[in-house]
């Protein structure tokens, strides 16, 4: 697989900064490649992820002007770890200010994992505002794929790792891993919130990688990182990320004429091809390509590979 692409070299932001939405959060954002280019905006993970100097290369610097930009809490907008206000249809909202700021009529919705589902609610929200979609790693917000990675599922293929994760609760609090870490998180103790947060971000780092990596550990074992993923995340996922359950399969006709591209990893532990197929089902339309060597993380060689070609393709 030698022939596997790569991510461009990457492009420093043309323009940066904060830009305040509403409810006091203001978002950090930078914008990379060439100005009213082909525009694209990137939806991180999480919820509670962010982006890196990386991200940016997902994209030909030449063909697109992309914002890339750290949803509310997350990263550097401020007030950091912030739950007030914090739902996903007020990050629907924020993303149409941020389209309207950047001058862009359609643009390119690129998200994986939370990014996805955040895409796949963005696109239904605002069809007419979206040019193509590219999603990695699907999640739906459904009650089986909560069950898989926080109760039975994952835990069967990471036992040890499952055991050191739940370590951190109550005996008692165990059979409800959300809702227990949830309580920590939103309390007054800060060692134990710190406790909890390196607890909960290890799990995801285990399950997001087909292999051991040091790097990703170390990155979401950072104070600042795991706090931020660990309270954003348990407060959407408790929340049921303020979807109805089903809504993004029941309302996909709504996205039906956009040109989609799902890549999917065979070996996902955080998101398995389940809900990609499921969302393939529901879409036919939709291009889906599983790698069958491929993990959650989007660094992995076959995933990186599938999002490069994709945005290549929609350059024109």
């Amino acid at each position: 697989m030698t022939d596997r692409r790569t991510l461009y070299d990457t492009p420093e932001p043309y323009e940066s900064g904060m830009f305040d939405v509403s409810d006091g959060h203001s978002l950090y954002y930078e914008r990379v490649g060439t100005k009213g280019a082909k525009p694209a905006v990137f939806l991180h993970g999480g919820p509670g992820g962010g982006f890196g100097e990386a991200h940016r290369g997902q994209w030909n610097p030449d063909k697109y002007d992309v914002v890339l930009f750290e949803q509310r809490g997350c990263g550097r907008s401020t007030p950091q770890y912030s739950l007030e206000d914090n739902t996903t249809q007020k990050l629907i909202e924020d993303i149409e200010k941020l389209r309207d700021h950047h001058g862009a009529d359609k643009w390119q919705v690129f998200g994986g994992s939370w990014g996805s589902t955040l895409s796949l609610a963005y696109a239904e929200a605002h069809p007419d505002r979206v040019s193509e979609l590219i999603l990695r790693g699907i999640f739906l917000s459904e009650d089986y794929e909560y069950k898989w990675l926080f109760e039975y599922g994952a835990s069967e293929i990471y036992p040890e790792e499952y055991e050191r994760f739940l370590s951190v609760l109550p005996e008692g609090e165990r059979d409800d891993p959300i809702n227990a870490f949830n309580r920590i998180l939103t309390g007054d103790d800060e060692d134990r919130k710190l406790e909890a947060a390196k607890h909960w971000s290890r799990w995801e780092a285990v399950t997001v990688t087909v292999l051991p990596d040091e790097k990703v550990m170390s990155h979401m074992q950072d104070a600042h990182q795991a706090l931020a993923m660990a309270r954003i995340e348990t407060h959407y996922m408790r929340h049921g990320c303020f979807l109805d359950d089903g809504q993004l399969i029941a309302n996909v006709d709504r996205i039906r004429d956009i040109p989609g591209v799902i890549v999917q990893g065979r070996h996902d532990s955080c998101t398995p091809p389940r809900s990609a197929w499921r969302l393939k089902q529901a879409w036919p339309e939709v291009d889906l390509q599983i790698v069958d060597d491929g993990g959650h993380n989007y660094a992995e060689p076959g995933i990186l590979d599938g999002l490069i070609r994709a945005t290549d393709r929609f350059a024109e």
